[in-house]
Order: C-alpha cells, then structure tokens, then sequence
C-alpha cells in the first residue's frame, strides 16, 4: 500500500506520516527532504525558494517512479509533501492505482483563526523549520484556500479539518 499524503504548509502532514510509520509500521519518505539532498548535492540549479510548480515539475517524476517501484516489489510506503500534483492520478494505470491511498490535509479558515498560536506551536513537532517567519495567519489562510480550492477542482480526496485536529486513516 501506498499512502499519499499532500495538503497545504503546517497541516500536519510530516506528523501524520509519523504517526502512520508507529502505527503500521510503514516508511515514510518526506519530499522536503528528496528537495533538499538533490539541492545540497549540486543535482539541481532549483532553490529551497523556487516556486512550489518548478519543484513539482523536478520531483514528481522521480518521487512518481518511485512509488511504481514500491509497488511493483510489494512494498508499503508513506509519501508526504506538497509538491505532488493534484492531477497525480493520470501517471498511474488502474493496477498501480488500487494500491495508492491519496490524502490531502486542509484547515479551514475557522480552525486557522481560532487555533493559529496552535499551528505555530506545533510546525517543529517533526521537524525543525529553521525559516518559519513567513508563516503568518494571512500566508495560512492563504495556503489553504489555494489547497482547497485546488483539491475540490480535481476531485481528489482531502480531509477538511474544522474543528479539532483529528485525522485518522487506516491502510
């Protein structure tokens, strides 16, 4: 199985990943961290602050491939990040398809404003961020309503969160 988890900046997908990884057991793969080892060893001329498309359009064929792998050998594997595009379903044939779990994370502008200090708090639960001081609520509201907006234009799956944080997926 392979589970896909996407969503706007601070929606917890690093930490779902985790979690999914003490449950099931499952590996994670955090595309953050593909980003950076192909930017630190020289493989790309993109910038941790290249624009969210140009990294897509780099690391999805790569990330793409890989899932293909696992799946080929049987395997199961957490994929999180947001540069996995919202049309991700056109690169796969039904048979590569009935073993991938999509999941897109989404807070609504309520939950935003009424637990920010909240999504601050928590946005190193996984991870250090070592430049965070662009997360403002407006880059927040922002984020997630281009997310939303995105995911209901094509029909993926995503998980709203409103009123708690409570995700819950089973494999």
């Amino acid at each position: 199985m392979i589970i896909l988890i996407t969503g706007a900046s601070h929606t917890g997908k690093t930490a779902l990943a985790q979690q999914l990884l003490e449950k099931f057991k499952y590996p994670y793969l955090s595309i953050d961290h593909l980003k950076m080892g192909l930017i630190r060893s020289g493989n790309t001329k993109l910038t941790p602050i290249s624009e969210d498309s140009d990294l897509t359009a780099y690391l999805w064929p790569i990330v793409r491939e890989m899932i293909k792998t696992a799946i080929e050998n049987e395997q199961n594997l957490v994929i999180e990040g947001c540069y996995i595009p919202f049309d991700w379903q056109k690169d796969f044939n039904s048979e590569y398809l009935e073993s991938i779990k999509y999941y897109c994370l989404v807070m609504s502008k309520e939950y935003i404003r009424n637990h920010y200090a909240d999504i601050k708090r928590y946005a190193n639960i996984i991870e250090n961020r070592l430049d965070d001081e662009w997360c403002t609520m407006e880059s927040v509201l922002e984020d997630n309503a281009k997310v939303l907006s995105l995911a209901q234009k094509h029909n993926v799956n995503y998980i709203l969160i409103e009123d708690k944080y409570e995700i819950s997926i089973d494999s």
